[in-house]
């Protein structure tokens, strides 16, 4: 749900990539976090506030920016119960996702969900093709059309060139144009 960046002054803040649409509920002061690795946790959110845009959390027991730093790059894991589901009924929590086979809307197997990839502007499916590859799906409504949970399955829509290269509208600007704007040789007379 959240990646620990880097430390933030010298009195034990941590920046936090949040990767969940929940933040004011999952990273409370006083909520206890599983980590990966696990050998680093479980922490408890001691502190919360938001500088600059990014939010800034302090936990239990780390007091200085070397403590803070050794957090860096470990995963806060919110621990759900497998059978709660987001209120908005679009929305999924990553293990709900993990291990869908997906289709396209023609009935095409394509592969299973290996992993959720959270970016700023939007989340991406990572396909785990049958002959080892991997696609990245992009988690927008017009791509993925409908989650199916209870069928276990994914239906997308892709776009030309999302599975196979060949298939890829390639984008063709004019050729550059000469001097004097023709675009040839310039004809006129002297």
């Amino acid at each position: 749900m959240a990646r620990i960046g880097r430390a933030h002054g010298i009195k034990g803040e941590v920046t936090v990539e949040v990767r969940t649409d929940e933040p004011e509920l999952r990273l409370a002061p006083g909520a206890v976090l599983a980590t990966d690795p696990s050998s680093v946790g479980p922490l408890t959110i001691e502190t919360g506030r938001v500088h600059s845009g990014r939010l800034l959390l302090r936990f239990a027991g780390v007091a200085d920016r070397t403590a803070a730093e050794a957090l860096r790059n470990t995963l806060l894991i919110a621990e759900v119960d497998p059978e709660e589901t987001p209120e908005d009924p679009e929305e999924y929590y990553d293990h709900q996702l993990i291990d869908l086979d997906v289709v396209t809307v023609d009935g095409t197997e394509v592969g299973r969900i290996a992993e959720i990839s959270h970016l700023p502007y939007q989340d991406l499916l990572v396909v785990r093709r049958p002959d080892g590859g991997e696609v990245l799906v992009p988690f927008v409504s017009q791509v993925v059309p409908e989650i199916d949970l209870e069928g276990q399955r994914a239906v997308i829509d892709p776009p030309p060139g999302l599975l196979d290269d060949t298939q890829a509208e390639v984008a063709r600007g004019q050729a550059p144009e000469e001097p004097g704007g023709r675009g040839g040789a310039d004809r006129g007379g002297a």
